[in-house]
């Protein structure tokens, strides 16, 4: 293991500095994936190149990591903005909320993540298209397609009323 962390951890190191730009997170992570890699060793079949299989690793722990981040800001947020004023609003506005996310986790896997990773995770397109592995335009287009969905059911549920 010695051996590959020395030939690997560079690379490692740079994919997930180049996606959080936070040199002290990307090492954090590095060393997690590493671990997590000695976890699951027997997992690893050679259908891809060892350096692919740990930054996907490391894709996916980077992925939880801004979920927990995101969620905690979230709620951080929520204790800041709520007022006695505000009560029933916030109330009305966090049943919205919760509507929207279910409805989004009907979605498929890449359009949920593409938008958890542009509203929660404020990334780019470009961004988002590098860890999903597909195009800057790609994530674009699924972006704007999910929101054209939630808005034309949101509005639909409006009318019903």
């Amino acid at each position: 293991m010695d051996e590959l962390y020395t030939q690997y951890s560079q690379i490692v190191f740079h994919f997930l500095y180049t996606r959080c730009k936070d040199s002290a997170l990307a090492e954090d992570l590095m060393q997690e994936t590493f671990l997590k890699a000695l976890e699951a060793v027997g997992k690893y079949d050679g259908s891809c190149k060892l350096s692919t299989w740990l930054c996907q690793i490391a894709k996916h722990l980077l992925y939880q990591h801004w979920t927990k981040t995101n969620r905690a800001k979230l709620e951080v947020l929520d204790e800041t903005l709520v007022s006695e004023q505000d009560t029933e609003r916030h109330a009305i506005a966090r049943v919205e909320l919760a509507d929207v996310w279910d409805r989004l986790q009907k979605f498929p896997s890449d359009t949920r993540k593409v938008v958890e990773l542009r509203v929660l995770g404020d990334l780019s397109f470009r961004e988002i298209g590098n860890i999903l592995g597909k195009s800057e335009n790609w994530a674009r287009v699924t972006f704007y397609r999910a929101k054209i969905v939630l808005i034309e059911e949101a509005d639909h549920g409006k009318n019903e009323l």
